[in-house]
């Protein structure tokens, strides 16, 4: 085998950055490396330039070049200029399956695997590999390397060049492609902070370097794979890479990667190639590459990095591996990727096995629960202040099949422990004291995390996490839970998606009933602001998941995958892309067919009043002002489906009144909420914000949603003028907040 070592040794022509002149035996290939503020003019008499040809910020021009071998007389800018060229070595891989093999930080001992698994599988004869080491580093890899390949060869690997380079390959002011923070699926980026900058080991951003390795050294191969040190292909089925770019009817066939990943790692052990047994299960194809014929590819082509220029592929992406724990080594499986997106894969761990040897750390067997195909059904949720709207709260979930509750409450001030305390006492809720103080979490997440020890929870069939102001209304049968689990079919988590009810124009608290009391809301169809399609999940409790979480349950068991079956409020499946993560429904996933969550997130202008100065359980550091009612409060049309359960609600609500204690507790709540809402009223600040709410402008700005989108919600409805708000809107009008006339759209 041939083994050798090139370096590309650039060179300053007067503003420009010249990476190679590469000399054949009648052309000269000039490579100007990235960020050119002008394509440089080149003339020369013994130069006869082709069309410029410009790529990712970088250059190649190229002619006819019947001058001395080792250095070329050009003018460049009208300037006399003397290049110093290396010699095209085109014939070392002349008729050889060839790669360019990008190397970022993978020690040889990965790269010879890497080299002898593709010779073995897909009959890889050459390759070049890019070095991105700095010139701070020695040539310790390019030996290490040849040591490797000479105790254990690449069988059938003909040509071998290590090409290192003396200007850095990297993005500007990015740090190094193997910190977390460059992995595409590392979890909590908005925690971290970005490394310091480092072009030596950022992710590649010099593309025209393939044009260079083009000119100077696979020019005459018979096929060019472009893959990376850390990424496999898959056996060649029905044949290899090389052939099949050599049969394209364009010559090029595109490539794409699957990230992989081990489960994990034993203690001490470097990650190897056969620990990578994992993929997402919601994972997505990215990183395209590409395998050529230089031959048969239209010489016109760019060889860039992630695609061919000017070449169309006629045939569908073949997928590779790419090895994730070898692009950021030294780092748990848990910082590069959700483990709870991890699932083994046959095919891989058979690789791992026959190709590598591999004993690779396997998931642990997990199963779910026991289940009886029980419907006993338990609410958990967190109240303050909510005294006078818990009884008909409870009271309508009764009636519709809700079996118990289980409530956290901190801080009340109107009677709403003491309530719930009574309530406890008659067996019709569990209540507990909020344990947030005693944690760092959020009232709402301290609550929802004790609660996932509570018996009442790991004993029942059915769970949801809903606040007081939410209401399940179930569209089937007589709208109750047995109707609704009878309807999905099976399915093990309904996703019921928020309908945004307003204030129905009412301004001042009444002591009735919610539903009775408002019904107008937001169309179902309402792609902003982003709230309306929030969802609340009802879920079988089986072990599918690991904890409650505020719109679903959390931590999902990824070996448990395959027995999820998630459909949306109108029974239909949710993709797995929604499994892990999703908290709203989206214009392909919302559905109200057979239950929507109402969510009375505002109700009357006094009692928003109260809502805002108790401040919110879970986004604590947010205030609930002007911008909270007009993105909430949506009045759009008509809607009093739940109506028809009022009856029911009524019946169950006389049985609690009928407790002892209990009526005199819902009075005392009310009279605390009528008290607070005066308080409030007199207070300069409040009245002010009172005359807002209940303001004409905002009475119609209630029933323009529509015409809204991201920025009017993030900015407020400050920034909505008088006249939009007047207009009678054509169909298609969109508002936009700018500095010129709102315009129709």
């Amino acid at each position: 085998m041939k083994f050798e070592d090139r370096r590309i040794q650039a060179q300053t022509i007067g503003q420009y950055c010249l990476l190679a002149a590469i000399a054949g035996d009648d052309r000269l290939d000039l490579v100007f490396r990235s960020r050119l503020e002008a394509v440089p003019e080149i003339t020369g008499s013994d130069f006869d330039p082709e069309p410029v040809r410009t790529l990712g910020g970088g250059a190649r021009i190229s002619g006819r070049w019947s001058g001395p071998a080792r250095m070329a007389e050009l003018t460049v800018d009208g300037a006399p200029c003397k290049i110093s060229t290396v010699a095209a070595e085109l014939d070392l891989f002349a008729g050889l399956n060839s790669a360019i093999v990008m190397r970022n930080g993978e020690g040889a001992v990965i790269v010879a695997e890497w080299l002898r698994y593709h010779a073995r599988l897909h009959g890889l004869q050459g390759a070049v590999i890019i070095d991105r080491a700095g010139p701070d580093v020695d040539d310790t890899f390019s030996r290490r390397l040849r040591r490797t390949l000479e105790k254990t060869p690449a069988e059938g690997l003909a040509t071998l060049v290590v090409l290192s380079c003396d200007e850095p390959l990297g993005r500007e002011g990015r740090g190094p492609e193997a910190h977390p923070f460059n992995a595409p699926d590392a979890p909590g980026k908005d925690r971290m902070a970005p490394p310091d900058p480092d072009p030596w080991a950022a992710p590649f951003a010099e593309p025209v370097i393939f044009e260079l390795i083009r000119c100077w050294f696979l020019g005459h191969a018979r096929a060019v794979l472009n893959i990376e040190a850390h990424d496999l292909l898959r056996p060649p089925v029905p044949a290899n890479v090389f052939d099949l770019a050599v049969t394209s009817d364009v010559g090029m066939i595109p490539l794409i990667g699957e990230r992989i990943y081990p489960w994990g790692l034993r203690k001490g052990k470097r990650a190897a190639f056969g620990d990578h047994i994992c993929r997402r299960f919601d994972g997505i194809p990215a990183n395209p590459r590409w395998c050529l014929a230089p031959a048969k590819v239209d010489p016109a082509a760019n060889w860039q990095h992630i695609r061919v220029g000017g070449v169309t592929p006629t045939s569908k992406p073949i997928v590779y591996d790419r090895c994730m724990a070898l692009r950021h080594p030294g780092r748990k499986v848990s910082k590069i990727v959700p483990k709870a997106s991890l699932i083994e894969n046959e095919a891989l761990i058979a690789r791992a096995k026959r190709d590598f040897g591999a004993s690779p750390l396997r998931a642990p067997s997990v199963e779910t629960s026991a289940d009886d195909a029980g419907q006993h059904t338990v609410i958990v949720t967190t109240m303050k202040n909510e005294g006078p709207f818990i009884l008909e709260w409870i009271a309508y979930h009764r009636a519709i099949g809700v079996d118990d509750f289980l409530v956290y409450t901190n801080d009340c001030t109107d009677g709403t422990d003491d309530m719930l305390k009574l309530l406890d006492q008659h067996g019709i809720v569990q209540h507990r004291e909020n344990p947030f103080r005693s944690t760092t979490q959020k009232p709402q997440h301290a609550a929802l995390a004790a609660a996932d020890d509570e018996v009442l929870v790991t004993s029942a069939n059915w769970v949801a996490c809903i606040d007081v102001d939410e209401f399940i209304n179930i569209h089937v049968g007589n709208g109750t839970l047995r109707d609704l689990f009878a309807a999905i079919d099976g399915a093990n988590l309904i996703s019921m998606t928020w309908r945004l009810f307003g204030n129905s124009d009412r301004h001042a608290f009444e002591d009735s009933p919610i539903i009775g009391q408002f019904d107008r809301c937001a169309p179902q169809v309402i792609r902003k602001p982003h709230q309306a399609w929030g969802f609340k999940t009802l879920f079988r409790n089986i072990g599918l998941f690991k904890k409650l979480g505020v719109h679903r349950p959390k931590g999902l068991k990824p070996q448990l995958v395959d027995e999820i079956a998630w459909v949306n409020g109108s029974g239909v499946p949710l993709p797995k892309s929604m499994y892990r993560n999703a908290w709203r429904s989206n214009s392909a996933t919302y559905g109200y067919d057979l239950v929507t969550l109402n969510h009375y997130a505002v109700r009357s202008a006094e009692s928003f009043l109260v809502k805002r100065d108790r401040g919110r359980v879970n986004h604590v550091d947010r205030d609930q002002g002007s911008n909270y009612w007009f993105r909430m409060n949506n009045n759009f049309e008509e809607e009093r489906s739940i109506q028809r359960m009022i009856p029911a609600m009524q019946a169950e609500l006389d049985r609690l009144f009928a407790l002892d204690g209990m009526a005199e507790a819902h009075e005392y709540s009310v009279a605390c909420h009528r008290s607070k809402i005066e308080e409030l009223k007199a207070r300069d600040d409040y009245a002010a914000f009172y005359a807002e709410l209940t303001s004409e402008r905002m009475e119609t700005l209630s029933r323009l949603h529509y015409i809204f989108g991201r920025a009017t919600y993030t900015a407020g409805p400050e920034v909505i003028p008088d006249e939009v708000v007047r207009l009678d809107h054509p169909k298609g009008y969109f508002f936009q907040p700018t500095n010129t006339p709102a315009q129709p759209g």
